[in-house]
C-alpha cells in the first residue's frame, strides 16, 4: 500500500513539474515573440496612420499602395506638429511618440469633460495636427484627428480640410467597432464621397456640420446623408465633428492659425 502511494506521489510530482516547465518555456517563447514583433507592430501602426492621413489629404491614390511609396510621399508633403488644445499654440513634442489614447487615460495629461457631447469622457491636453504642403511648399490641406462615440465604442478618424480650415476635403475613419452594413458604412467609398466641399462653420463661426436623416437637401453645404439604419452612429459622427471643431476642440488652433497665416506667420 505504501509503495503504491509513493509511486502515485512521484507520478503526480513529475506531472506537476512537467507542466511547470512547459508553462515556463511557453511564457519565455511568448515574451520573446512579443519583443521581436514589437518593432514590426509599431512600424505597421505608423504605416496605417500615414496611409489614412494621405487619404484624408487626397494624396493616397498618387502615392500608390507600396509601403515605401506611402512613407516617401508622407515624408515629402506632410509635417506633423504638436499643439496645446486649450491655447491652440504649437508646442514642442514628438508627434510620432504621441499617443492620444494613452494620454486620455492619464489624469496628468488629460482633462475629464463635464460637457462631453462626443462621449469620450476624457480629452488629452495635446494633439497632433498634420500640415500637408504642395510642391510649391504652401499648406494646401490640414488634417485633424477626431475621436467620438459610435454605437458600440469610440470611433477614431481624420478630417482633411482645405486651407480655409472650413471646407472639407475628406472624412476618413480608421478605427471603429460599428455594425457591418450599418454603422460600419463610414468606411464605404460612396459615403466618403459625399464629404468634399461641405462646410463645417456657418456665417457666425459655429460648427454646424451634421448628418441628416433621410438625406441632405440639394445645396445644403452643412449637411451630409446619414448612414441608413444607423441612427446612433450617425448622431455620434455629428456630435464628434461639432465637438472637435468647437472651442473645446480645435477651435482655438483654427482661429490662431488663420489669423497668423493671414499675416504670414505661424506656418
Amino acid at each position: 500500500m505504501s509503495d503504491s502511494s509513493d509511486k502515485n506521489k512521484e507520478t503526480f510530482g513529475k506531472t506537476v513539474g512537467f507542466v511547470f516547465i512547459v508553462c515556463v518555456v511557453c511564457a519565455i517563447l511568448v515574451s520573446f515573440s512579443a519583443v521581436q514583433l514589437k518593432p514590426l507592430q509599431v512600424a505597421n501602426k505608423l504605416l496605417d496612420q500615414q496611409t489614412k492621413i494621405l487619404e484624408a489629404s487626397n494624396l493616397l491614390e498618387a502615392s500608390g499602395k507600396d509601403p515605401k511609396s506611402i512613407v516617401a510621399t508622407f515624408n515629402k508633403y506632410v509635417e506633423a506638429k504638436m499643439i496645446d488644445l486649450a491655447s491652440g499654440e504649437f508646442i514642442e513634442g514628438d508627434p510620432v511618440l504621441f499617443d492620444e489614447r494613452r494620454n486620455a487615460r492619464d489624469s496628468e495629461k488629460s482633462e475629464k469633460l463635464e460637457n462631453d457631447p462626443a462621449g469620450i469622457s476624457r480629452q488629452s491636453n495635446d494633439a497632433v495636427v498634420y500640415l500637408v504642403r504642395n510642391d510649391a511648399g504652401a499648406v494646401e490641406t490640414v488634417v485633424l484627428p477626431i475621436v467620438g462615440s459610435g454605437l458600440w465604442d469610440l470611433m477614431y478618424g481624420y478630417v482633411g480640410l482645405e486651407a480655409d480650415l472650413n471646407t472639407i476635403r475628406s472624412v476618413v475613419y480608421s478605427d471603429h467597432r460599428e455594425t457591418p452594413g450599418l454603422g460600419a458604412e463610414v468606411m464605404n467609398p460612396k459615403w466618403k464621397a459625399l464629404w468634399p466641399g461641405k462646410k463645417i462653420y456657418n456665417d457666425s463661426g459655429e460648427p454646424v456640420i451634421k448628418l441628416v436623416k433621410g438625406g441632405a437637401k440639394a445645396g445644403d453645404v452643412h449637411g451630409v446623408d446619414a448612414l441608413s439604419g444607423a441612427t446612433l452612429t450617425s448622431n455620434g459622427v455629428t456630435r464628434t465633428l461639432q465637438f472637435w471643431f468647437s472651442k473645446q476642440g480645435y477651435g482655438p488652433f483654427i482661429e490662431k492659425y488663420l489669423a497668423a497665416n493671414s499675416n504670414g506667420g505661424m506656418k
